[in-house]
Order: structure tokens, then C-alpha cells, then sequence
């Protein structure tokens, strides 16, 4: 039996790289999953592959998270199915760009909160009280590292992240006497992005590198680990944390300052 034997999950951004990942693997630990994703072809494609090659239960739905009552609809449809959601997994994320801050528009600035920041907001909305009604719930919400070290050229994305990590940490304080955890994963993954953005800027790409003591962007499916131990039952106190791929520099340690002895 798997560690997520039973469980309803929804996962946005399901139709590749990290969220295929993730449904990937909460299905192999007994999950039941709901494929929200834009991408009709793709979307399809992973919830076939869950029940076809993997023998799990899933369903694909049509998501554009920038829309509320979309994002509202896939929770509808997951208890409308299941009868319930226990994990819900904000991943989703497209349409950013690499350019400087001074190039940023308006546009693209208030795209990247709605996808990155919003969208979570109202899938966490949406599901609250399923969870709270059986006292049991979870989300994991993907997050990054851009924002926290302010990597160079993705502006849009870095604050949306940034918000998301905020939020998550207020719902993991606000929501825990209900039974609900919420944590993030910031993870280093060499997604479908993460080789565009290494293609238009080799330089910053090969620092991310060098600033990642594995040496190594992790494979897509490696974030899967992480998001699948959050959501399991007895890490109750699995809360309010950001798991990291890549981990902070170390202090520098102070100098002790000698003391002078007194003269003669």
C-alpha cells in the first residue's frame, strides 16, 4: 500500500515536467489524481498514461488557472468525482519572459500574479472547506528560488513566488487547527523552462550551477519526492516549511576577538 493510498489530489500544470512528475508518483503511492491543465493534448495525454501505464485513477480537466472560476471548477469536478479533495498542488505556470526590469510591462507583470499567485489563492479558497470539513487536508505549493536569491531577468516570476511563499506560510498558520498543512517546494529541475531560459542565457544559467552543490539541475521528477512526502498522514508537523533542491550558503563564522591583557 502506498503512503497516498486513497487519497484525491488535484494538480495544476499537470501536462508536463514538474506536475507530470508529481502525478507521476502520487499515483504510484495510491493516489486518485485530477490533471488540471491548459494544454488540452498534453493534459490528456498524462491522465491516460496515469490509468494506462500505471494502472491509477485519474481524470484530465481542462484548467486555465489565470481564470478564477476555472480554478474553482477543478475542485468542484474533484469532489464531484471523489466526494471529497485531500491535496491539492499548485504547480502551474506559463507565459513569463526573459528581459530586464526596465522592460517588464504592466501586462506581463499582472499575468505573472494571477498564474503564479492567484491561481493558488483560489484553488486553496476553493478547497478549505472540503478540508476543513473532514479536518484533514494539504497543500504544496511550488515555489523558487528565483525569487529568493533575486535571480536576474524573471521579475514577474520571482514576485509571484515570492507572494506564494508568503501566503503559504500565513494558510500553514491560520488553517493548522483544522488539520491542514501547507509547505512549498522550491525546486532545481531542468524543465522545458529552465533549458529555454539556460539557451537565451548560458552565463547566468551555468552560475545557477555553480551555486548548486550537486552540481546538477535535478530531473523533473525529483520534486515529485518532495511533494509526495508533504501530503503524507503522519508528517502532521510537515508545516509551514520550504523544502529546497539547492541549499543556502553557509555563514561565515565571526572572529573571536582576543582579549588584551592588562599592562604590568
Amino acid at each position: 500500500m502506498g503512503s497516498l493510498e486513497g487519497k484525491r489530489a488535484l494538480v495544476t500544470g499537470a501536462g508536463d515536467g514538474i506536475g507530470a512528475g508529481i502525478a507521476r508518483r502520487f499515483v504510484r503511492e495510491g493516489a486518485r489524481v485530477l490533471v488540471a491543465e491548459v494544454d488540452e493534448a498534453r493534459g490528456a495525454a498524462v491522465a491516460d498514461a496515469l490509468v494506462g501505464e500505471l494502472g491509477g485513477e485519474a481524470f484530465f480537466l481542462r484548467t486555465d488557472v489565470t481564470e478564477k472560476a476555472q480554478v474553482g471548477a477543478a475542485v468542484a469536478a474533484a469532489v464531484d468525482r471523489w466526494g471529497g479533495i485531500d491535496v491539492v498542488v499548485n504547480n502551474a505556470w506559463g507565459g513569463g519572459s526573459t528581459a530586464r526590469l526596465e522592460d517588464k510591462t504592466d501586462e506581463l507583470m499582472e499575468h505573472g500574479f494571477r498564474i503564479g499567485l492567484m491561481a493558488s489563492f483560489w484553488s486553496m479558497q476553493a478547497a478549505f472547506p472540503h478540508m476543513k470539513e473532514q479536518h484533514w487536508g494539504r497543500f504544496v505549493n511550488l515555489c523558487s528560488l528565483n525569487g529568493v536569491n533575486a535571480h536576474m531577468f524573471t521579475a514577474e516570476y520571482n514576485t509571484a513566488k515570492e507572494g506564494l511563499r508568503s501566503l503559504t506560510r500565513t494558510a500553514a498558520r491560520e488553517w493548522a487547527a483544522h488539520g491542514i498543512t501547507a509547505n512549498i517546494i522550491c525546486p532545481a529541475a531542468a524543465t522545458a523552462a529552465y533549458k529555454d531560459f539556460a539557451e537565451w542565457s548560458p552565463e547566468n544559467a551555468a552560475d545557477l550551477l555553480r551555486q548548486n552543490p550537486m552540481g546538477r539541475m535535478g530531473d523533473p521528477e525529483e520534486p515529485a519526492l518532495g511533494a509526495k512526502h508533504a501530503p503524507h498522514g503522519p508528517h502532521e508537523h510537515f508545516h509551514g516549511l520550504r523544502p529546497s533542491s539547492r541549499r543556502p550558503p553557509r555563514p561565515v563564522p565571526r572572529r573571536r576577538r582576543r582579549r588584551r591583557r592588562a599592562g604590568p
